[in-house]
């Protein structure tokens, strides 16, 4: 098979792979499929491999993130709910995760620490050595509106050594949420 057959069937399930996850995403925010106020959108944008010392990884990112707020459960460590999503570097890298997060406040100051494991596909980017990779974040929310949110995220995504290498990658994001 030439290279050009190759790169032309790698592009296209780069494609169809993006279209299946903005479809999700596309489903989840239609209000028509589902009751009015019980899910959160975010849409985050920033960079990956913020601390990459070459320069040679870093990229820019694009992601979505759902949340049921219907799902939040108060327990004696703070307000939980589970959280799903995924983003695509500007390499073509793709992470679906899906995982917890918590909430604190502090008045308008959200505080939202969460771990979500996922599937990692390196597309033209890092190689982070494995499929299954782990996804630590720190989000500080203020709330703009009544049921819209404005946000900086930090996160460290690893494969806890059980990859072939664990390189690792910090990313940063800012972040749009709104209740639907």
């Amino acid at each position: 098979m030439s290279i050009h057959v190759r790169y032309l069937i790698y592009f296209l399930i780069m494609k169809f792979k993006l279209f299946i996850f903005l479809s999700l995403f596309a489903y989840i925010a239609n209000p028509a499929l589902a009751d009015k106020g019980n899910k959160e959108i975010s849409f985050y944008t920033g960079t990956f491999d913020v601390i990459d010392k070459e320069g040679d990884d870093q990229t820019s990112l694009f992601g979505v993130e759902h949340k049921n707020p219907n799902l939040f459960r108060n327990t004696f460590l703070g307000k939980f709910s589970p959280v799903s999503g995924g983003f695509m570097t500007g390499n073509n890298s793709i992470y679906l995760y899906t995982g917890v997060e918590a909430q604190y406040g502090v008045g308008p100051l959200k505080i939202l620490p969460s771990f979500t494991p996922g599937y990692y596909e390196k597309g033209n980017g890092k190689d982070l050595g494995s499929a299954l990779e782990f996804k630590s974040e720190i989000k500080l929310g203020l709330d703009i509106f009544e049921s819209s949110n404005i946000g900086y995220s930090y996160s460290h995504i690893s494969n806890n050594e059980w990859g072939e290498t664990n390189p690792g990658t910090d990313n940063q994001q800012i972040t749009f949420s709104k209740n639907f």
